[in-house]
């Protein structure tokens, strides 16, 4: 198929490639029918932004095996975890701090096959009110600072963490609505003493191993949820706070990712981006509201949204506003696929995601 006909056919052929299609076609425009909207032509100095991938998803795979994956898919850089959630699989963090050379030869396995390691990630807590849990993830951060000092990498992905409501928690407190009143003063008991001061802390620590980017994923059940507490505590804490802007978060809180992309990116707040969509199904949103995830294929009868590989929940033509956006606030990072589709899971759903994005960057190329 010519890319001239991809946008045009794209619903149709989704549809028909995946279990369930044609009520995900149908429902792909939902949440955003009037930010689907065709972008202006390509300028002419538009930036090629580079299409990765994070590695989490090939977890069940060595390093060289999944490089070799990753080249055959013609992708151009990685998101590489260093532990937290996610984990290592493919990054043995103590070894390569302790070792220079190691972690330059660690490195040149990607070069070698044209491959960026463009962030590296540690998704974790370091805010968790478990202390050895905390401990743990503050380890984390701190160590693959160290990591991206040696490497040249300029960018590190993570969470903002969550602590307690109060000094006496043993678990963390999403606080997300301000009353009864209670739940105001453990908000702010939250910021002031704890997540304002520790950012604080850690981003001077950055700052002083040339690490100035700090990409903070606005993710449910951590502080940094959305653009408004991103930007909070970028202001507390200085330039080195920016965002993670992984859209599928955004879309089922209902914001417009092109307005989004816009408004952090003419702040320059946008460090990096994970390209992961998220489906609709009308019926059952109508019924129980926007609260009500599922992210395994046994809950998503009574789901309201579930998240999708690229082009699955909403139309290329949307994806494409999207990476047009991403060209216009100049955006320097890398559009990093992370696949948690319970559908197209694993490696499919990144060879799917790649198709399109690779596709919509053409068509605004015109390459």
């Amino acid at each position: 198929m010519g890319r001239r006909h991809f946008l045009a056919a794209t619903t149709t052929l989704l549809a028909a490639a995946d279990p369930g299609g044609a009520t995900i076609a149908n429902a792909s425009d939902f949440p955003l029918r009037a930010s689907s909207r065709e972008p202006a032509p390509a300028a002419g100095n538009l930036r090629k932004i580079p299409i990765g991938v994070f590695d989490p998803v090939y977890e069940h795979l060595s390093l060289d095996a999944m490089l070799d994956k990753v080249s055959a898919l013609g992708l151009e850089a990685m998101e590489i975890g260093t532990g937290g959630y996610p984990n290592n699989r493919h990054c043995p963090l103590d070894e390569l701090i302790a070792d220079r050379a190691k972690a330059k030869a660690w490195q040149k396995k990607f070069e070698d096959r044209g491959i960026r390691v463009a962030t590296l990630s540690c998704h974790g807590n370091p805010l968790h009110p478990d202390p050895k849990h905390a401990k743990k993830d503050i380890d984390t951060f701190r160590n693959t600072v160290l990591l991206a000092e040696i490497l040249g990498v300029k960018v590190i992905v993570g969470f903002s963490g969550c602590p307690g409501g109060t000094s006496q928690d043993t678990q963390p407190n999403w606080i997300t609505y301000r009353w009864p009143p209670e739940y105001a003063q453990m908000q702010d008991w939250q910021w002031k003493e704890k997540v304002i001061p520790f950012w604080k802390e850690q981003a001077k620590y950055a700052r002083e191993h040339g690490v100035k980017r700090l990409a903070f994923e606005m993710h449910p059940n951590f502080v940094v949820y959305n653009p408004r507490t991103l930007l909070k505590l970028r202001e507390a804490v200085g330039e080195e706070i920016g965002a993670n802007c992984d859209l599928s978060h955004l879309f089922w809180q209902g914001c417009d990712p092109v307005e989004v992309i816009h408004f952090l990116g003419k702040q320059g707040a946008i460090f990096h981006a994970h390209m992961k969509d998220t489906v609709f199904f009308p019926e059952n949103l109508n019924r129980f509201g926007v609260l009500n995830f599922a992210f395994e294929t046994n809950e998503l009868d009574l789901a309201s949204e579930t998240f999708r590989a690229v082009g699955y929940g909403h139309s290329a033509s949307l994806w494409k506003s999207v990476v047009k956006a991403y060209m216009d606030v100049g955006f320097e990072g890398i559009l990093s696929i992370e696949n948690e589709d319970p559908i197209l899971a694993g490696e499919v759903g990144v060879e799917r995601a790649a198709y399109v994005l690779k596709n919509v960057r053409n068509e605004l190329l015109g390459a």
